[in-house]
């Protein structure tokens, strides 16, 4: 865990625990993914009226209409990708940087998108300030990815499609492993998409989920 600049540090350990506890419970089995769960203060990425319930696997809004998944999403995506240490890891949707401190607290080199400028930059400062030194992050468009960056190993998308983003899938590693929602926003599922070679994909649908939608484009910085 990076910096936990909380008075009430031996609470939020002590809620961290549980968490995890009724994760395992959940079937997340990877023990990187529920030791990164235990050791990023998510009472950090969520506004502070709502300290008291931190720890609750509840998803909640972070403003810009967008929102913080609930952890369990959080380590279910984390679980499906794969993550090795060392790994080039493209996230879509920075939100409020609490999945990308979770890939950090793995070792990932991370490079996070984020299309609104708000949320981007109060991100890019919370990480910084958390020590999460191997988070990369920018404003903007996440349909356009980071092709001046890429291959990457893992993509990951915090924001549901209604198809699978053409640029995304040819920034991935032949290889490497995307996990992204995708449907429409009353019938949308977590995929798994391994890039086979060049020109092959093979898809896995994993379970139903409920995601804020992917648009393209950004929001205008402010002046």
């Amino acid at each position: 865990m990076k910096n936990d600049i909380n008075e009430d540090y031996d609470i939020y350990v002590a809620r961290r625990k549980q968490l995890v506890a009724e994760l395992k419970e959940m079937k997340i089995t990877n023990p990187e993914v529920l030791n990164a769960i235990e050791n990023t203060p998510r009472h950090l990425f969520i506004d502070q009226s709502l300290l008291a319930f931190a720890y609750e696997n509840k998803a909640y809004q972070i403003g810009c209409g967008q929102t913080i998944s609930q952890p369990y999403t959080v380590a279910l995506q984390t679980q499906l990708l794969e993550p090795r240490a060392g790994e080039k890891v493209l996230e879509i949707g920075t939100g409020s940087g609490y999945q990308s401190a979770i890939l950090a607290e793995m070792g990932m080199n991370l490079f996070s998108v984020e299309r609104q400028y708000t949320l981007y930059s109060i991100a890019k400062t919370r990480l910084n300030d958390l020590g999460y030194n191997n988070v990369h992050c920018y404003f903007s468009d996440g349909f356009t990815g980071l092709p001046e960056i890429a291959p990457f190993d893992k993509i990951i998308v915090t924001a549901g499609s209604a198809s699978l983003p053409q640029a995304l899938m040819h920034q991935l590693k032949i290889g490497g492993i995307m996990v992204i929602p995708m449907g429409q926003q009353q019938n949308m599922y977590i995929y798994k998409i391994k890039r086979i070679s060049m020109a092959d994909f093979r898809s896995e649908k994993i379970e139903n989920c409920a995601f804020v939608p992917m648009i393209s484009g950004v929001e205008s910085q402010p002046l």
